[in-house]
């Protein structure tokens, strides 16, 4: 069954879910559902949080009373911290980092976890791109549209797929209306300058009231950066010296049609990162019917992007350089619906679901399209959510997921596959007063087919069938009004991708050979974590703890050419880059995250508010050797003055040095960046414009950061003056 008819059968399930008997209201009497309210986009900051509704999970809660580690960013806090990537958007956020991949492409890092082990979702539903594929693939998600974003993690995580161990970031936005507008209409937009990249970008959003219960949606963005300022040189002192010694040896003649290397040249390259321009463009219209009994809704999106990859210079003979480009683009249905059955045994019925077409070819230096990705995938899951009873709620329910995934070209590092998954799962949440206590478990069943053209014997054919059951249990209790300690504990197995199974073949985006293991088994976890929810009117605190042993656990290595030599032989084809290879162990994952913040003063109506955060993460593979990437010991503390009209912040950030690394890797030194801000309102409290003003990096720190696989080839960026303007109406 082709995609197209697949999700056309969900839209037709849909309509006949009984929405509601359609009342003819009046404006005065427009129904406004429960769940379906508009989201609080109140300025959250950093003295008053765990107020915020969290709404990724099945039922709405606070923040403080989430039992694992959990985050919220919007209105103010998501404007000052927007970039053009979810993965620098986040950074400032406890517990992570991401993988920039230079300015255009760069994930989340949750607790040193990446890839197959954090989902993305947009509103609840995955990205349904290749990010997972590569670091160097950007995430098909725009933040500039975001509403607010929010990372979870623990027992709810598992709603959403045992891939989540990590842990989940869900960027919703308003693409589908949640609401009937009040004045018939809504508006909204934001526009940005940044200097660094000589960043231009602005977005806009509107709904209209259709008659009583119809509302229809509009948005677009357009991003546009030049190559990155950077505050020193694009190699790192080991990579400089590698050159600089190379530089020193005799010339050697070039093969033919190679060019030969200046490298003394990539030596000196500083002040900019080369090939990291940009362009981005992104349309959407979608439209609901809301009703007092549920609503309905559907939209379109187009995502459509040209950006370059920084170039991994060589500094040493015999290595390649290339300065690749990527055009991306993806279309992309979503459906939405939700019934208030109000019955005594269930709540609610929600059903979501979304189809996207995501393609993107790699272009060589002349403009050639060297590799392509093809991906289709399909995502739904129907949730039952369970009536309040006396302090017992719940959500039950069925995921499913079906991706098609295809690489063509020299660079074909992956057969053609196609994963279906299957799960069922349930979190059931228990309120007995000062003790509170949540157990989710999920059943999922994966099929990883691989197909080869025409015979090529490098690639396994076949398919692989994985089961795998995971299950959480937590418990929380109050120790004080606004304190409550909780703990919680976690089984769960993963079955492997298919990038983890099938690869075979060499990735010119990270310079390595990768070769994947068909033969692998279910990744399995258990897990504890530690919580402390500490919220008092002048003071917060939020902490968590938290510890995973892992069996079968995937990682990749370097290991000696000939192992790649010898499986891609069969093609004639040559390794001519590092040899990684995927491998399963044990390993053991602990860290420690808290984040604080405290009323100092109030002067007039001014409130002085001060905030400290700080993550660690300690990863290894038992016998082995460290985790790859994992992030180092950071600091972030703040100082924030606070009116009802001025927001002005100060804040430092120290990355520590992180000299525990793979045989393969190298050490990241510390860094200390500097930020400021000044936010305000021009028009008055009563107004929603508002102007943010502030300077990033202000002492053009050359800093990297160590999750990041290119880290020794492009920094983060230098000195950036940043301006957004946004409003609402």
């Amino acid at each position: 069954m082709s995609h197209h008819r697949l999700l056309l059968g969900v839209a037709t399930l849909a309509l006949t879910l009984p929405v509601a008997p359609v009342q003819a209201h009046g404006p005065a009497d427009t129904p406004a559902p429960v769940e379906a309210q508009p989201l609080d986009t109140a300025d959250a900051n950093r003295a008053t949080p765990g107020r915020d509704i969290v709404v990724t999970a099945p039922f709405r809660q606070s923040e403080a009373d989430v039992l694992a580690g959990t985050t919220i960013v919007s209105g103010e806090e998501l404007e000052r911290s927007l970039r053009p990537t979810i993965g620098e958007t986040l950074t400032r956020q406890p517990g992570v980092s991401a993988t920039s991949f230079g300015p255009n492409a760069s994930r989340p890092v949750l607790r040193g976890f990446q890839g197959e082990r954090i989902r993305i979702l947009t509103d609840g539903i995955g990205s349904i791109d290749v990010s997972n594929t590569s670091v160097d693939h950007a995430v098909a998600i725009n933040p500039l549209i975001a509403e607010r974003v929010e990372v979870l993690r623990g027992p709810s995580a598992l709603l959403f797929g045992s891939s989540a161990v990590g842990g989940v970031v869900n960027v919703i936005d308003t693409r589908i209306p949640r609401s009937i507008p009040e004045k018939g209409y809504r508006l909204a937009g934001n526009a940005t300058y940044g200097s660094a990249a000589t960043e231009r970008s602005g977005s806009a959003a509107t709904d209209v009231a259709i008659g009583d219960l119809f509302v229809v949606h509009a948005d677009g963005s357009y991003l546009k950066t030049d190559n990155l300022k950077i505050g020193g040189y694009a190699l790192s002192r080991e990579q400089r010296a590698r050159a600089l010694a190379s530089a020193a040896l005799p010339p050697q003649p070039a093969e033919a049609g190679e060019e030969s290397i200046d490298f003394a040249a990539n030596a000196a390259i500083r002040g900019r990162l080369p090939n990291t321009a940009s362009e981005t463009w992104n349309v959407g219209v979608g439209g609901a019917l809301i009703t007092e009994g549920g609503s309905l809704g559907l939209s379109y999106s187009h995502y459509d992007s040209l950006y370059g990859v920084p170039v991994r210079y060589a500094t040493e003979p015999g290595q390649e350089q290339e300065a690749p480009r990527i055009k991306l683009k993806q279309d992309r249905v979503d459906l939405r619906a939700e019934v208030n059955t109000g019955g005594e045994i269930f709540d609610k019925i929600r059903l979501r679901a979304a189809m996207a077409d995501y393609q993107h070819g790699e272009l060589e230096e002349n403009g050639e399209v060297g590799t392509q990705f093809f991906n289709q995938g399909l995502e739904g899951r129907l949730e039952l959510v369970q009536a309040d009873r006396g302090g017992w709620l719940g959500a039950s329910g069925v995921q499913f997921f079906n991706r098609r995934f295809d690489v063509e070209g020299e660079e074909a590092f992956l057969p053609r596959n196609e994963t279906s998954q299957v799960g069922l799962f349930t979190l059931q949440q228990f309120n007995l007063g000062d003790v509170r206590a949540e157990a989710g478990a999920r059943y999922e069943t994966t099929n990883v087919d691989a197909r080869t053209l025409q015979g090529d014997a490098r690639f396994f054919q076949g398919g692989r069938h994985f089961e795998a059951v995971s299950a959480s249990l937590g418990a929380s209790y109050a120790l004080a009004d606004g304190i409550r300690l909780g703990l919680n504990g976690s089984r769960t197995e993963r079955a492997p991708a298919a990038e983890e199974l099938f690869a075979n073949g060499a990735h010119a985006g990270t310079q390595a050979y990768e070769l994947g293991n068909p033969n692998f088994r279910l990744e399995k976890s258990w897990g504890l974590e530690a919580t402390l929810h500490a919220h008092r009117p002048n003071w917060s605190f939020d902490a968590s703890a938290y510890y995973n042993w892992f069996s079968n656990y995937i990682y990749d290595s370097q290991v000696a050419s000939s192992v790649c030599e010898a499986a891609a032989a069969p093609s004639g084809r040559e390794v001519d880059l590092p040899c990684f290879q995927y491998n399963q162990a044990d390993a053991r994952y602990y860290g420690l995250e808290a984040q604080g913040s405290a009323t100092l003063a109030r002067i007039g109506g001014t409130r002085i508010n001060a905030d400290l955060l700080g993550d660690w993460v300690h990863a290894t593979v038992v016998d082995t050797s460290p985790v790859p990437r994992i992030p180092p010991l950071r600091l972030l503390g703040g100082l924030e003055a606070q009116s009802d009209r001025v927001t002005a912040r100060a804040e430092v950030e120290h990355s520590f040095k992180q000299d525990r690394v793979a045989p393969f890797e190298t050490a990241t030194r510390g860094f200390t960046l500097v930020n400021a801000s000044v936010a305000f309102k021009p028009f008055g409290v009563d107004n929603a414009t508002s102007l943010i003003l502030s300077a990033n990096n202000i002492f053009d720190v050359n800093a990297r950061r160590h999750a990041s696989v290119l880290k020794d080839f492009a920094p983060l960026a230098g000195r950036d003056l940043r301006a957004t303007l946004s409003f609402k109406l």
